[in-house]
């Protein structure tokens, strides 16, 4: 593994925001030798999918209720049309890029998730194939990776949640920094009356957070997936605003931007 390779997760709805200025910063790092791995989403383009199909869909815990209908629809806008625009946006830049799935190649294998009787066919990761995703950096292309996992006999799809998927990457692949690029500058809490940004929380910390609700919604499953892979070798997971300029360059170049999320 490229010792200066990172994991960087990225939401639909953000990437669709950014300005181009972002991936010609991806451009730039591969040119200097940096080889992101990212994870992507895109939750706002299956809701407007599922909702021109006349397909309903709800919530639980942060996590879509999953269906056949609905993993249909999570893997046509993950896999179809959120992967290859990331892909192509990459590649305005000039710098190159592989988009594939979590099924391509066994790529992800899932496990249905513990409360499977509320959320269908929702998947945590259980492997990870770290020697495709090597190959792709090794050949010289970022690994765009979109979370519909399969399971170890290849006969189910699994819908993943994209933060639980890039922090199962960043894992088991050995890299010791994720970034997660979201549309708000960081984990904030109200100090003094006024909604701050953290620069730096432990484990911990965000554990305590959630238990008196000052994390909530959408940040639960995105400071959950931080949680489970700085317990491997991940050493520090960002969470940094997709529209600071050059925010990646900034953040591996050590500069406090965002909130830094240390295992202790």
């Amino acid at each position: 593994m490229n010792k200066q390779s990172f994991v960087m997760k990225c939401g639909g709805s953000t990437l669709a925001a950014l300005p181009q200025t972002f991936f010609d910063d991806l451009h730039d790092l591969q040119q200097n030798g940096h080889m992101p791995v990212i994870v992507h989403g895109g939750g706002p383009a299956i809701s407007e999918t599922l909702e021109q199909l006349a397909i309903t869909t709800e919530f639980v815990g942060g996590l879509r209720v999953t269906n056949e209908a609905v993993l249909d629809v999570v893997e046509m806008v993950l896999a179809g049309r959120i992967n290859k625009e990331i892909v192509r946006r990459i590649g305005i830049s000039g710098a190159k890029a592989l988009g594939v799935s979590g099924v391509d190649g066994g790529l992800i294998e899932a496990v249905p998730v513990a409360n499977t009787q509320e959320v269908g066919l929702v998947g945590d990761v259980s492997a990870v194939n770290r020697e495709l995703v090597e190959g792709i950096m090794e050949m010289g292309y970022m690994p765009v990776i979109a979370p519909v996992g399969i399971s170890a006999d290849g006969t189910q799809r699994y819908n993943i949640n994209a933060d639980t998927a890039a922090g199962a990457v960043a894992s088991r692949i050995g890299v010791k920094r994720m970034i997660v690029v979201t549309d708000v500058p960081g984990i904030m809490k109200p100090i003094d009356g006024v909604k701050t940004v953290l620069p730096q929380v432990t484990v911990a910390e965000i554990e305590e957070m959630i238990a008196s609700g000052d994390i909530y919604g959408g940040m639960i499953p995105k400071v959950g997936a931080a949680i489970q892979c700085i317990q491997g070798d991940v050493e520090e997971v960002v969470i940094v605003q997709g529209e600071e300029p050059q925010v990646l360059s900034r953040v591996l170049s050590g500069e406090a931007i965002g909130t830094r999320i240390l295992n202790k």
